[in-house]
């Protein structure tokens, strides 16, 4: 499938979500080597069509804005933003192997990346709600535009997102509570009173309710090391197995069509004389 616009076409090579309202898929430019692949949603409900374009009209944004282009394909119309490989947040946050500071070094690096998205509150709302997020290895946060627009809001305001931010970062805090971590008692108690209208408000409280930032026992630091590069170790493994499982199916064949196996005839050779003495007589 390709999608043209004014400056390029499209090709896209994944699917990444269907329904009535969009569809969202991962492309990459058909003029372009560099490899960079980006997120199109294509939107085929007309109402939803004019709601977002009147956002995009409304929305005060500055510096640089994510939305790479749009443009119409016949009655649709198609949105392009950056893609990066995701790693989700739910996915790869593991609060109960990381210290207090570490939880709550990843919930100041959400608020920043909410601050500097550079998105309508409407739109930052739904990545949000639907907790399209991304937790790098580095412990930074990125978001995933592919959202589903069936529930999108003209109305949501930096209020209605900060909330949502605040209950993302109680779960992520969840697993310290037991430590009567005071960033966490702090944000429950506010956010029971929905309480926070500005991002600026929930950087103000986690700043200055964090713990100090302290080196974790060994242990501690080991279960976090193996926790953040799981991923990786399990890609190890894999290509081990497939090595050994390789080796196996050539010692199989070998013994099947040959009846010996040539290599270790000669690793087992090698023990029959020991200096001047034979080990068979």
């Amino acid at each position: 499938m390709v999608f043209t616009s004014r400056k390029t076409q499209y090709t896209v090579i994944a699917t990444i979500s269907e329904n009535e309202i969009n569809d969202c898929y991962i492309a990459r430019r058909s003029n372009s080597a560099d490899g960079s692949q980006y997120t199109l949603i294509l939107i085929k409900d007309h109402s939803t069509i004019k709601i977002f374009l009147e956002m995009y009209r409304r929305a005060d944004i500055s510096g640089e804005n994510p939305l790479i282009e749009s443009f119409s394909v016949e009655n649709d119309y198609v949105l392009v933003y950056p893609y990066r490989t995701e790693r989700p947040l739910k996915d790869f946050y593991v609060g109960d192997a990381m210290s207090l500071s570490e939880c709550e070094g990843v919930c100041i690096n959400l608020i920043m990346s909410c601050i500097s998205a550079n998105l309508p509150f409407p739109l930052l709302y739904l990545i949000l709600n639907q907790e399209k997020l991304n937790l790098a290895k580095d412990g930074t946060i990125y978001l995933n535009y592919a959202v589903d627009l069936k529930e999108i809001d003209i109305q949501k305001r930096e209020r209605n997102c900060a909330s949502e931010c605040a209950r993302i970062l109680l779960k992520l805090l969840e697993p310290k509570s037991a430590e009567k971590s005071v960033s966490y008692e702090l944000l429950k108690r506010r956010t029971e009173y929905q309480s926070y209208d500005r991002f600026a408000e929930l950087y103000r409280d986690l700043s200055i309710a964090a713990a100090p930032t302290a080196k974790g026992n060994l242990i501690l630091r080991i279960k976090t090391f193996f926790a953040r590069n799981a991923d990786r170790f399990f890609g190890i493994l894999f290509w081990v197995c497939l090595i050994l499982a390789i080796i196996a199916v050539g010692l199989l064949l070998s013994h099947t069509f040959i009846g010996d196996i040539p290599w270790l005839r000669l690793f087992f050779n090698s023990f029959k004389k020991i200096g001047t003495e034979s080990l068979l007589q």
